[in-house]
């Protein structure tokens, strides 16, 4: 199954502008296949046990849905739902496939809800979605009738997840590669990239943003949403050892020396165009995600700082063209 993921999407590369890429993608994917997750071949395996349906509904606007329960099996709701739940845990959602409802431990949502009144319309373009984890934001952006939206993420549970979801819609122009921005090739060719709550898990931030930039043709739009601190362009919080628990917590800078950093790199028209504390509604546990969320995070005595004493999660969106 695994191999027809990656070669559709070579087809996809030879008949784009992205077709430098073919130069070094397939190298990486063999050798991502050489060391894989110890559990990529059960997963595969409960991949191939999904049965096939044809959902009467596909919504990307307002929701990510696939049909409805009325499309299907009593039987067959039940074995779609057990064997998502092997994929377990699902953190950015939420999903609804043939009226299961994913309930993740993120309301990705609300921060798409956020965002995408900012953002250039994606008609016809060239997008790639940079840390993407399962998706769920993907899915949004294809409802804009995109020419191509890509993924890049190289945690392979997100991967199965991913290619679950597609399962029951397989459209064409959307697809997930499992490779980190390091191993990106300076393309200057894809229209809109999203990078959304990956800055902050960088060791080296700027390096970062001219990754991010070496993507962009000239004139292509970054949508950046990241953790940030209150302050002036002077001010960035470098975390100790954990930040609300997370040990691969690095910058938080303030949008002022955020907007510095992008400005520094060559970015223009940086713009700010939302700031919001995460609030326990949006994230938090579920019967899909069963582990600690961030009321565990916080200090129980003052929901404004976390555990450490940091200020709480706040986040921002910046855009800015390359």
């Amino acid at each position: 199954m695994s191999s027809t993921w990656f070669t559709d999407f070579y087809q996809k590369l030879a008949a784009s502008e992205l077709h430098p890429w073919l130069e070094t993608l397939p190298a990486q994917i063999a050798h991502w296949k050489k060391n894989q997750h110890g559990e990529f071949a059960k997963w595969q395996r409960l991949l191939e046990k999904l049965p096939q349906t044809a959902p009467s509904v596909i919504e990307l606007a307002d929701k990510v849905q696939f049909g409805h329960a009325a499309d299907i099996s009593e039987y067959q709701q039940k074995q779609i739902e057990g064997l998502l739940k092997q994929f377990m845990p699902w953190r950015k959602g939420p999903f609804f496939i043939h009226d299961i409802h994913v309930d993740t431990e993120w309301r990705s949502d609300w921060k798409w809800d956020r965002v995408s009144p900012h953002i250039s319309d994606l008609k016809d373009r060239l997008v790639l979605d940079v840390g993407c984890g399962s998706g769920y934001h993907m899915w949004r952006m294809l409802a804009q009738d995109p020419k191509l939206v890509t993924g890049i993420d190289p945690t392979a549970l997100f991967l199965i997840q991913f290619q679950a979801i597609k399962h029951f819609n397989p459209d064409p122009r959307i697809h997930l590669m499992p490779v980190g921005i390091e191993d990106m090739p300076a393309l200057k060719q894809f229209d809109t990239v999203f990078s959304m709550g990956v800055l902050y898990h960088r060791k080296s931030p700027v390096e970062f943003l001219q990754q991010l930039k070496s993507l962009l043709r000239p004139g292509g739009e970054l949508v950046l949403e990241t953790l940030v601190v209150e302050g002036d362009k002077h001010t960035v919080l470098f975390a100790g050892d954990r930040y609300a628990q997370m040990r691969n917590v690095w910058f938080l800078p303030s949008t002022d020396a955020l907007t510095v950093w992008l400005e520094r790199i060559g970015f223009k028209d940086i713009k700010v165009v939302d700031k919001d504390q995460t609030s326990l509604d949006e994230q938090r546990s579920t019967e899909w995600m069963t582990g600690q969320s961030l009321k565990d995070f916080l200090d129980p005595n003052d929901s404004n700082l976390t555990i450490e004493g940091y200020p709480a999660p706040l986040r921002a969106t910046l855009i800015a063209t390359a």
